[in-house]
């Protein structure tokens, strides 16, 4: 049971206090006060809250002119937005009936230590005390305090009132009865509360390690540009925006100490290692939008796309084709894939002595694929059939396959206009080793009880806007095929940022989907 009786989240008459009126304590305002909850806004500068306060009003009165807010509704939202001159300056007494305060004051612990004590002087005992903390440890932040029980973290995502997810996290000490009270105040709000244990980057930047890293990673090793990998995350894997055009968008530089940050936190985790070749972009100033170039190029904010090269034209005498049988379907979609394109496609167990191979691999690259059936490298090349054949085609070909092979089934598998993106010989493809890379670290999150598996889906799908959640996209391609491709995957580079998460394998071996906690003792 709690020590303290907190505030009821459905109660009239709430009070908020927010610390700090820049981006996110504006938006944080807004959002509370077209609740129906009253806030009371500071800053150390009186010409920041004010500013804040008009800008609220202003984006409350938009609402109005779009027709999503009534005019009396929008004068009562701005009039609960009241500022005040508490600060460290005049002190925090004008915060004393305040139920909830949550600090949003740049990211330093020392300062965030002294506004806690100068609220912690004012407030009432049932009063919570939260963070919006994005980086630090709530538990670091609660240490420094009197009652550690009512201290939280309430992390939004700019801009407030459109970014719908909220992380309500616990430190070590905190009640659950506060991570109740502002779950469920989250919900008056309209928004979504997820829940996560104190850890670095909490759930949503945890999560979003798997997406850049891996793309990085693929870079790193020569596998094929940058271009080539957004191209098949959004076509062929339904994300609205690939790994780099975001790095370009949230900027190197501060992707790169995230990076780093969640890397070192977690004693230099494998899976979350970053690449050299991001340290030496922020060398070079190669940023982003912010600075005109950074993956890509920018003309007057306007990303450059690089020009795709075109499927070759169909050789005037088309090899037979011969495909591997490992997923009969696989085998079934490709066949008339080929034949449409006008190719003998072969029914024999072996391939003929002049038949273009092609392999299907799940997590191994073309050579091993070729190597492991005993077919002839020389003709073989792979692609990648994971994800459907309707909206892109990933092939690669093994180091010695002939280049008239490889452009037959290149101009073979483009012919119907189908874009066709040919890459060197990888594990796992693009697609597959990106998307079990999410999965995993999304799995080990479940395994490491930071957050419940609904909490990490929807965490996902609202903080980082994929398609789908991570253990979703795990289950909707069968976790046994993630694991088939991590343990391949481990097995040719001998890295365990590649080694799967227990909460995965066992699902995987068991037949049970990644969202099953039964007997695990998760939430």
């Amino acid at each position: 049971m709690s020590e303290h009786d907190y505030f009821s989240p459905t109660a009239e008459g709430l009070t908020v206090g927010v610390v700090g009126a820049g981006v996110m304590g504006r938006g944080i305002a807004q959002l509370f006060a077209e609740a129906g909850v009253t806030v009371l806004l500071a800053d150390a500068s009186a010409d920041a809250v004010s500013a804040a306060r008009d800008f609220c009003a202003g984006m409350i009165e938009r609402k109005v002119a779009k027709g999503k807010l009534d005019a009396a509704a929008a004068e009562a939202a701005a009039g609960r937005i009241r500022t005040t001159d508490a600060g460290p300056e005049h002190g925090y007494a004008a915060f004393a009936d305040c139920d909830l305060v949550i600090e949003a004051v740049v990211e330093r612990m020392d300062i965030k230590h002294a506004v806690l004590a100068g609220v912690e002087q004012a407030v009432s005992a049932q009063c919570i005390i939260a963070s919006n903390t994005s980086s630090l440890s709530v538990t670091g932040f609660a240490a420094a305090a009197e009652r550690p029980g009512r201290i939280a973290g309430l992390h939004f995502f700019n801009p407030v009132p459109l970014m719908r997810l909220v992380e309500v996290i616990g430190g070590e000490r905190t009640d659950a009865a506060a991570l109740d009270a502002l779950a469920g105040l989250v919900e008056r709000t309209g928004h979504h509360p997820v829940r996560a244990a104190d850890t670095p980057g909490f759930l949503v930047n945890h999560a979003g390690r798997g997406y850049t890293t891996e793309a990085l990673r693929i870079v790193s090793e020569g596998i094929c540009a940058p271009a080539d990998i957004d191209r098949v995350m959004t076509d062929a894997a339904g994300f609205r925006m690939g790994p780099f055009t975001l790095l370009d968008l949230t900027g190197l530089d501060v992707s790169h100490k995230v990076m780093e940050s969640i890397y070192t936190q977690y004693y230099n985790e494998p899976r979350h290692r970053p690449v050299p070749l991001v340290g030496r972009r922020v060398t070079a100033g190669l940023l982003g939008r912010k600075t005109g170039e950074g993956f890509y190029r920018y003309v007057d904010g306007k990303q450059q796309w690089p020009d795709e090269v075109p499927a070759p034209s169909l050789p005037a005498k088309l090899p037979p084709v011969w495909i591997s049988a490992e997923v009969p379907e696989w085998r079934v979609r490709l066949a008339a894939i080929f034949s449409a394109a006008g190719a003998n496609v072969e029914s024999a167990a072996r391939p003929s002595r002049d038949a273009l191979i092609v392999v299907t691999p799940l997590g191994a690259d073309a050579t091993t694929a070729a190597l492991g059936a005993n077919l002839d490298a020389h003709r073989t090349v792979a692609v990648d059939c994971l994800l459907g054949l309707d909206a892109r085609r990933t092939l690669m070909a093994t180091p010695v396959t002939g280049s008239d092979r490889l452009a037959a089934a290149h101009a073979l598998l483009g012919a119907d206009g189908t874009p066709v993106t040919a890459i060197e010989d990888s594990p796992g493809f693009i697609a597959q080793r990106i998307i079990a890379a999410i999965v995993n670290v999304g799995a080990d999150i479940a395994q490491q009880r930071i957050a419940a598996p609904a909490d990490i889906d929807q965490g996902v799908r609202l903080g980082l806007g994929y398609p789908r959640g991570s253990l979703e996209f795990g289950d909707s391609l069968g976790p046994w095929r993630v694991l088939a491709i991590l343990d391949a995957m481990h097995a040719f580079y001998g890295d365990p940022r590649y080694r799967a998460s227990p909460w995965l394998r066992r699902r995987a071996l068991l037949g049970a989907a990644l969202s099953d906690t039964r007997g695990s003792g998760a939430a």
